[in-house]
This record gives C-alpha cells, sequence and structure tokens, in this order.
C-alpha cells in the first residue's frame, strides 16, 4: 500500500471513531469551504459515510451545495463572516476546498479549539499563497523547484528575467488557481501583458507574482499523497499511483492513471511528496504537482485537498481521491490500490450562458467503458470546466482515447 509511518506529525486531535446520525445531537458535521466540482464529490463521500455536510461557497447554488444537507453563500476572504457562519454551525471539521479564504481566522477556529481545520491552519495558509510554499519547499526543505523569483512590479518582473530566469518562462499570480492568470514569456514584449493578465487573474494580494524558469521535463504527473491514519493508531504517508496529465495555459485538460515512469523517478517524487506533506502535517489528500526528466524530479506545487487532474481515480481506483479524503479525514483506513487503466477528458462549457443543457449525452454514454459527471454548475463560461468523463481501458492508450471520444460527443448549448 506504499505506506510509510510519519511519528512526527500526529494530528493534535484525532477523530472520534464513532459516526453518528446527520440531522440529530449525534451528527459528526462537517464543514466545506468551497463547493465547486471537488467539493461535490467530497460532499458524496462523506454523505454515503453518515456525515452531515454543510457547503459554503462565494455564489448560489454551486455544484456542492446541490447536494450537501445545508448551505451558505459567504465571501470567505472576509473574516468575520467566515468567523461567524463556523462559530454558528459549530462544525467538527472544516475542509477548504479552495484558496480564496481568510486564513487568519482559521488559524484562530483551530487556536481556539472551535473545530478541526483540514489538513491544518498552517498548511491551508501556506498553500494557497505560491510565494510561501515555494520558499518552504524549495529554501527550508532544499526539495529541486524550476528558478525562480517574486516580483512586485513590472519593473521587477523585468529585472527577474533579465537576472537570470530568462526566456521562456512563467508568470503566474502568487495567489490563484486554476491555471488563472498564467502566461509564457517568448520575449520582452511579452511582459507587460503577462503583468496585467496576472493582476487581472490574482484572487488575493494582487499585486505580486511569481516568475519562475522553464524546466525541460518529459512530463508532469501529480502524485496523489494521503496522510491518513495507519494500524499503528498513528498518521501514515500512502501514495496512489501517479497521475499524468495535460495542461492548456495551466489548466488541466486530460488526464490519466498511471503514468509509466522509472523506478527511480517513482522513489524520488515519493520522497518529495512525503517530504512537503509531512512538513505541512495533520491528514487528508494532497495533490503534488512533480516534472519528470528521466530519473530527474522536481517539485511544482501542492494542494491540501483532492486536485481536479485526480478526477481519474472515480473510474481507476477502489476507492476515489474523493473517498479518500472522506476517510482519511475522519480518521478511518484508506485503500490507495489501483483497480484498472483510467483516464478523464474535460467538457469544457464553450459558451457564455446560464442553465445550459448538454445534448448527445446518450452518444457519449455509448462509448465503452465511460461514465460522466455534469457539474451543475449555474453558469457557463467559455473555458468553464463543466463536466468530465472518466473511462477505463485495457491500458492508458485506450483509457485516453475512450474518453476523449466521448467528450467530443458532448455539446453544451445555451438553454
Amino acid at each position: 500500500m506504499n505506506a510509510t509511518p510519519d511519528r512526527t506529525n500526529r494530528p493534535t486531535r484525532l477523530p472520534a471513531a464513532a459516526l453518528g446520525t446527520p440531522l440529530t445531537p449525534s451528527a459528526v458535521r462537517v464543514m466545506l469551504l468551497g463547493a465547486g466540482e471537488l467539493g461535490k464529490e467530497v460532499v458524496i463521500a462523506l454523505q454515503r459515510l453518515g456525515v452531515e455536510t454543510i457547503a459554503v461557497d462565494r455564489y448560489a447554488n454551486a455544484p456542492g451545495m446541490q447536494t450537501a444537507h445545508r448551505a451558505h453563500v459567504v465571501t470567505m476572504t472576509d473574516g468575520p463572516a467566515l468567523r461567524a457562519l463556523i462559530e454558528k454551525e459549530r462544525p467538527r471539521l472544516v475542509v477548504p476546498e479552495i484558496e480564496a479564504i481568510a486564513t487568519e481566522i482559521l488559524q484562530e477556529i483551530e487556536d481556539e479549539g472551535i473545530s478541526e481545520v483540514i489538513p491544518t491552519a498552517r498548511a491551508t495558509r501556506l498553500t494557497m499563497n505560491r510565494e510561501s510554499i515555494r520558499r518552504l519547499a524549495s529554501e527550508e526543505l532544499g526539495l529541486p523547484t524550476s528558478p525562480y523569483a517574486f516580483a512586485a512590479s513590472l519593473e521587477e518582473v523585468r529585472a527577474a528575467i533579465d537576472g537570470g530566469i530568462g526566456y521562456p518562462c512563467l508568470v503566474k499570480p502568487t495567489m490563484s488557481s486554476s491555471g488563472k492568470g498564467q502566461s509564457v514569456l517568448r520575449g520582452p514584449e511579452d511582459i507587460a501583458r503577462a503583468w496585467d493578465y496576472a493582476i487581472e487573474g490574482g484572487r488575493v494580494n494582487k499585486n505580486r507574482v511569481i516568475v519562475e524558469g522553464f524546466v525541460d521535463f518529459d512530463y508532469e504527473i501529480t502524485l496523489l499523497t494521503v496522510r491518513a491514519l495507519g494500524a499503528s493508531g498513528e498518521v501514515e504517508t500512502f501514495f496512489c499511483e501517479p497521475v499524468g496529465h495535460v495542461q492548456i495555459n495551466g489548466d488541466y485538460v486530460e488526464s490519466w492513471q498511471p503514468q509509466k515512469m522509472s523506478e527511480a523517478a517513482l522513489a524520488k517524487a515519493r520522497s518529495i511528496a512525503r517530504a512537503i506533506t509531512g512538513n505541512l502535517g495533520g491528514r487528508g489528500i494532497f495533490g503534488v504537482e512533480l516534472f519528470v526528466k528521466g530519473d530527474r524530479v522536481w517539485f511544482s506545487e501542492v494542494s491540501p485537498r483532492p486536485h481536479d487532474t485526480g478526477l481519474v481515480t472515480l473510474a481507476s481506483q477502489r476507492l476515489s481521491e474523493f473517498e479518500l479524503h472522506a476517510r482519511a479525514i475522519l480518521g478511518l483506513p484508506v485503500d490507495v490500490s489501483l483497480r484498472v487503466p483510467g483516464a478523464s477528458a474535460v467538457i469544457y462549457g464553450g459558451v457564455a450562458a446560464k442553465g445550459i443543457v448538454f445534448e448527445g449525452v446518450a452518444e457519449a454514454l455509448a462509448v465503452p467503458g465511460t461514465d460522466l459527471r455534469l457539474f451543475g454548475k449555474p453558469e457557463s463560461f467559455v473555458k468553464r470546466r463543466m463536466g468530465v468523463v472518466v473511462s477505463t481501458g485495457a491500458n492508458v492508450e485506450e483509457a485516453r482515447e475512450l474518453a476523449k471520444r466521448a467528450a467530443r460527443r458532448i455539446t453544451p448549448k445555451a438553454g
């Protein structure tokens, strides 16, 4: 099961072994901060275990709200409003599912013992900011990363590039998600455009960016890493099989599992993932993004929650990343075993409209070995992820072809 014990980062408060009944005094209540498509799957996984779920997001009728026991619309960067909601609901666990959250309030909530923050308030604070997590990985833990610099002005971006980053390079907001605000720069003429796009795409702290040099890699992976209670009664680290993926403009468009890699590269990937997640601590699943070339591996980013590329696990693993997350945060046993090679292919909105309809669903599901998730987002944008096809096959190549074939048959249209 690829597990290793972690005796240095025990959770401050172990969950009770007993699970209660939703909507009764015995209920185990879990609040998700962020209720998109990933949060929706976590809600479903928790409800299958009899957990009372509370979904929170910045807009009404988010996907997770449609399945949770209760839902609230809150601007989660509004600290007092977020604290008031947590104090009102008193969940046992607070589970951040997005980056744009008032993390100082989560630290207070954790320190005061009101709720346990998953995986920890510190982990949430560090990972929401590319500067914090990159400095932790590279400067404190000594993990290999791409060359980088941080900039708070157009002039500082130019200086970072001229001072050694060079071209081509990437400019990203220090706080954003799903590729928002990211640009590839090929020459000096791209700097002003990239700066403006990064400032527009940043969620918080909008005047600061990371300038990142390119790594000459063969492929990139997400190594889903689970910190959960093991047979020893202590937190152990478990690894899913590596997930390969294709990203365009920083946003994933397809993924597959397992990604073939050398034993040496896999060992290095697991070592890096163990180091960064062990430092962050707590329980739950982490999506650790890595670049790989031959036997060499570089750390890229980490998310302390299910990862979008991990949607493939809905088809490929015995327990999806969402079920693994639910089990881990509740202190239950996990099983990271691969069931069959699988793949996923994204369905974009294609149109800007509310209440869209999807044509071609029957035709898509007629493709053998495929399944479908339509997320139920109330509003579509051209490049908004509105659904995903997941598939299985005799091998990864077959699974990828089936997923893409099915996804092409679905056409979102204005209702």
